[in-house]
């Protein structure tokens, strides 16, 4: 789980979808059921092999020393891709790979109520949040559990572990966590040609957290041997709540040194049904684009 900035910064607060949920801490877990790599490999199949995805999507992400607050409906279909989201305050957001010149059409809901054409990666559509748009529905969760060729470390991958069912607002979930203490910011030296995605990647940490606490701008270039802060992590304590019959994410919250990084829930979701390519037109009916 995203979002319009500047003079839409509040409004696309909500765009990266994913919500407030409590855990319900107070009940025992029931034993495991199923080990922790049958989870995790579900978990990441039932992500990596999704057609299409609707949902409905409550986030808390936070800014600063504040906690943004958003809902969100979304659309995905995938392969190619196409996105839809339109968040409580009215703004619409659509993507669709190949159109557009790249850029996703926003309906921002205020004035001078125009649509405008906006890089979901630039600092417009990114400024004040933790994710883009583009990476709206579950594939952030996916990269939680995996690794990459620049990842220096996969302590933090490999921390996750099944420790049992709970329930959530009535709904029985696996539960997938991660306790990882060593969660720390570190020194950095930037190498040549590296970014803001590239040390995130190296990490694991997100891009948001490097943006932040090294003052840093959407698209800024990093100059060799700079010296950065960043987390050694994306989190020191992360859970995501599972659903037993799709293997789908209903719930995820990352915490860091500093409390409750993002919370995000997901609920009405339905997968697998095919999407009318209408409904990724400017011009559907009930759409304001």
């Amino acid at each position: 789980m995203l979002a319009l900035f500047l003079f839409t910064a509040s409004l696309f607060r909500v765009v990266f979808p994913l919500g407030a949920l409590a855990l319900a801490d107070a009940s025992a877990p029931a034993p495991p059921t199923l080990s922790t790599e049958q989870l995790t490999s579900r978990l990441s199949s039932a992500i990596e092999t999704l057609k299409t995805l609707r949902c409905n999507v409550k986030a808390q992400e936070r800014i600063g020393s504040g906690i943004n607050r958003a809902q969100s409906i979304m659309k995905i279909s995938y392969k190619p891709l196409r996105i839809y989201i339109k968040n409580q305050k009215g703004v619409e957001v659509l993507w669709v790979s190949g159109q557009n010149g790249g850029d996703a059409w926003v309906y921002p809901a205020a004035f001078p109520y125009i649509t405008i054409s906006l890089d979901p990666n630039g600092k417009l559509m990114r400024g004040n949040q933790h994710h883009t748009a583009l990476q709206a529905g579950f594939g952030t969760i996916s990269d939680l559990l995996s690794t990459t060729g620049l990842r220096q470390n996969d302590a933090f991958s490999r921390s996750f572990r099944y420790t049992g069912d709970t329930t959530i607002l009535g709904r029985t979930s696996h539960v997938l966590r991660s306790d990882y203490p060593q969660f720390r910011y570190v020194s950095y030296k930037a190498g040549r040609n590296e970014t803001i995605a590239t040390v995130a990647d190296r990490f694991g940490c997100g891009e948001y957290r490097v943006i932040e606490r090294n003052g840093l701008t959407i698209g800024d270039k990093i100059p060799e041997g700079k010296v950065l802060q960043v987390p050694n992590a994306y989190g020191r304590r992360t859970t995501v709540c599972v659903d037993p019959k799709t293997y789908l994410p209903t719930m995820v919250q990352v915490n860091d040194d500093k409390g409750l990084f993002e919370k995000f829930e997901f609920s009405d979701v339905v997968i697998n049904q095919s999407i009318p390519l209408e409904e990724f037109s400017k011009d559907y009916k009930g759409y304001k684009f």
